[in-house]
């Protein structure tokens, strides 16, 4: 006999064992804990861009914030209990964003890329949530005396590496308050229809609501950051070139704050939610 689709349960491909795993959907007597897990270090660095190149990069859904702001930070995760203890490490892409449908009317910041280095946090973000998730090699943050370094590559060839120097102690209520200016994080979801290779089985904004992070900061230090990106061919990132190239073009107009964040706790990323 065929196999049926349990009610109130989440499947991805394979279908055919039953409710799939990962971060919405763990075994039974399996408890997640959103306080003391995970722990993460994350290095960022911001810079002011060109309003134009950062609107060629927004769906026609958004409109660009007031401040024309990006920032590239990489996050490294340890003791992730989805993965049953696991880790993993991503570089994210954002600048502020605003959308104004039908009902919903948020501000916060878009979510152009994130480059993660474990399969399985990519697909069940993309499949589940509509993140905008790649693969990349991610080495670091490597941390010592008062500078901080990252990078990125794919198969041995290094896309991006950033810095944070002269990085001095700060107060754990800054980082707060630059979390706080934000409603949350857009994304737009987009899948495409098999055999009809131009159009869409699904596409919509999905929305990440900053009250469900449950992460607590417990250490913060601000510095000075660069980012060297380093473009490709297409014969060096056959999937990323256009992705790092169009990154790598972002016009830097002006270094902003750079910042080095230890914290520990994450997100209920089952309040993600359909922009309306």
């Amino acid at each position: 006999m065929s196999y049926k689709f349990l009610p109130d349960k989440m499947y991805r491909m394979p279908v055919h064992f039953g409710p799939s795993l990962g971060p919405r959907q763990v075994p039974d007597g399996v408890n997640l804990d959103y306080i003391n897990s995970p722990n993460t270090t994350t290095l960022a660095v911001s810079f002011r861009s060109n309003p134009e190149q950062l609107e060629a990069l927004l769906p026609e859904c958004f409109i660009l914030g007031d401040i024309p702001i990006v920032t590239i930070s990489c996050s490294q995760m340890t003791n992730v209990d989805w993965l049953a203890g696991r880790g993993y490490s991503m570089i994210g892409v954002t600048f502020p964003a605003r959308y104004s449908g039908k009902k919903d009317k948020l501000q916060g910041v878009f979510l152009a890329v994130l480059f993660e280095n474990m399969c399985e946090p990519i697909i069940t973000g993309r499949e589940e949530l509509g993140f905008s998730k790649m693969y990349s090699d991610i080495s670091g943050p490597v941390v010592s005396e008062n500078k901080a370094k990252v990078s990125a590559s794919w198969e041995g060839f290094k896309f991006l590496d950033i810095e944070v120097n002269h990085l001095v102690n700060s107060s754990v209520d800054s980082a707060k308050n630059i979390t706080s200016q934000s409603d949350g994080m857009l994304h737009y979801k987009y899948i495409p229809k098999t055999g009809n290779w131009g159009d869409s089985d699904i596409e919509y904004p999905t929305f990440t609501p900053a009250s469900s992070d449950q992460s607590k900061v417990l250490k913060y230090y601000k510095g000075a950051g660069r980012i060297s990106w380093n473009k490709a061919q297409w014969e060096d990132l056959p999937t990323l070139y256009n992705v790092v190239n169009t990154l790598a073009d972002l016009e830097v107009i002006e270094s902003l704050e750079a910042s080095l964040m230890y914290s520990v706790g994450g997100k209920k990323l089952r309040k993600q939610r359909i922009l309306i």
